[in-house]
């Protein structure tokens, strides 16, 4: 049986580096470890939180919820060809040791993604994406348990209902399933995606002029590390809001008043601004309230400076949203999980 723990610490579990208790924890590193927890959970009727990498999480209290950790693992190879390979992925494996597995073998399609924290289970909740690329290009399937049963279920790309750090995860079917597999489909032959000017500026600093998908991830990760702040020295959860997306008609009147908004298109007639440079004209890149700041290279990206509070990041999150909603009247959402 698993093993459940008392007043368990996880500081070292979320990579806010918030200091909070969980009054019990547990984890799993299997479909049938996950069955026995949901079965002792009929007992127990507590509320559960799904913990991963704990890279898309802000604590702002110790939470009352039973914490179970995904453990799961293994990359296995479920069809291969002379042109693609699909793989069946567990969710607890680390999401970058997953892009660097696939590059090293030449399987092409989430390169973009390099260095993204967290575990290969969080992906499809939110549809991950960086520099072109979305999680849903690649992703074929996913599979899960019922929370309440502990029925095995898997959901086809179409059914999950992929959007902009959207999925059914998030809203139709939130807190109903746990993850534990998600398949990818790679390509042999891949076309390099280099549309992003900071990727290809990047490449020619490299000096790269015929780019490999390993060449695109080495520089994604040179310009990821370049301005986002490494959460084991500077507690941070990447990127803290999304990029809005406002009507055509609504960005014309934006764009009029400030006419070097940056945006890029986002179909359907829409425009999704950079949340970045709408934080950063409001003259908060830099930031610091007591232990919290915004980001000095990133405006995205909210930091803790050592021993802060979780509700010190949610009162600095308000400052800039209200901040952004005054000067723009556009209101940030944000992309954190918040408990």
């Amino acid at each position: 049986m698993n093993s459940i723990k008392e007043n368990t610490s996880l500081k070292p579990l979320n990579t806010f580096g918030i200091d909070v208790n969980a009054e019990l924890f547990s984890k799993f590193s299997s479909i049938q470890e996950l069955q026995v927890l949901i079965a002792e959970n009929k007992t127990q009727k507590r509320e559960v939180l799904i913990l991963g990498g704990g890279s898309n999480i802000l604590f702002t209290k110790n939470p009352s919820q039973w914490i179970w950790q995904n453990c799961i693992k293994g990359i296995e190879v479920e069809y291969e060809d002379e042109n693609s390979v699909e793989l069946r992925v567990g969710a607890g494996e680390n999401w970058h040791d997953l892009v660097i597995f696939c590059v090293d073998k030449n399987w092409g399609g989430i390169e973009n993604l390099s260095l993204i924290p967290g575990c290969v289970g969080a992906g499809p909740m939110q549809n991950i994406g960086a520099y072109g690329v979305e999680l849903k290009d690649t992703c074929v399937a996913v599979e899960c348990l019922d929370r309440t049963s502990g029925v095995e279920n898997k959901f086809s790309a179409i059914e999950c209902e992929f959007g902009y750090r959207e999925s059914i995860f998030k809203r139709k079917v939130k807190d109903k399933f746990i993850i534990t597999y998600v398949y990818f489909k790679l390509s042999k032959n891949a076309k390099v995606n280099t549309q992003y000017g900071s990727i290809k500026d990047e490449l020619n600093a490299m000096k790269v002029l015929t780019p490999t998908i390993k060449d695109v991830s080495e520089a994604v990760i040179n310009i990821r590390k370049s301005k986002l702040p490494n959460p084991a020295e500077l507690g941070n959860a990447g990127s803290f809001f999304k990029n809005p997306v406002v009507s055509k008609p609504a960005f014309d009147v934006l764009k009029e008043k400030f006419p070097d908004v940056v945006f890029y298109p986002a179909g359907d007639s829409n425009m999704k601004l950079a949340a970045g440079w709408l934080i950063e004209q409001c003259g908060l890149k830099g930031y610091r309230q007591g232990n919290v700041g915004i980001h000095s290279k990133q405006a995205l990206v909210i930091v803790n400076y050592g021993g802060s509070k979780g509700f010190e990041v949610w009162d600095l999150s308000e400052k800039v949203i209200q901040t952004v909603k005054e000067k723009f009247g556009v209101e940030l959402e944000r992309e954190v999980n918040i408990f």
